[in-house]
């Protein structure tokens, strides 16, 4: 596997894992969760997120920045730093989708709902706190799994 596919198979792996996530957490939080919505909530998340990994080439925009700020790859606030950069290329895009999407069914079918920015803040609030846990954890796990099989059997 070439590293173009590993970076594509990084980039679908998280941005799944991360719509389910943030797409549970966001109906949870709102009060309102029931199957349907999830799966929708989940696949429209998903399709967003796999959209931003196409276009944004994330571990070169991490390895960039970690590199102008001179630290030390693979260290814990070396990855916090990577982690919280993934966190705020995805989680306010998908947050504001998902909260758009939710705010647009209720007001079309007639519910009073406060302003969009009233609903999208807490939102956003909670989906960053959980993306960027969720990043710091899973992301050296498929790492490992992507990244891991691309050694050739004598380099092991």
């Amino acid at each position: 596997m070439d590293m173009k596919k590993a970076g594509q198979k990084m980039s679908l792996c998280m941005g799944i894992t991360m719509s389910f996530f943030l797409s549970l957490t966001g109906l949870l939080s709102s009060g309102h969760f029931t199957i349907p919505s999830f799966v929708i909530n989940f696949l429209i998340s998903t399709v967003i997120s796999l959209v931003i990994g196409l276009f944004i080439p994330m571990k070169k925009i991490t390895d960039a920045a970690v590199q102008k700020t001179g630290m030390t790859p693979g260290k814990f606030g070396t990855r916090c730093f990577e982690s919280l950069i993934s966190d705020l290329i995805y989680t306010p895009v998908m947050t504001f989708c998902m909260v758009a999407m939710a705010h647009h069914n209720a007001v079309s079918h007639g519910q009073e709902m406060p302003p969009l920015i009233r609903m999208y803040l807490p939102s956003l609030g909670i989906s960053m706190l959980v993306g960027f846990v969720l990043i710091f954890i899973i992301t050296p796990v498929y790492t490992k799994m992507i990244f891991g099989k691309m050694q050739k059997p004598e380099d092991q």
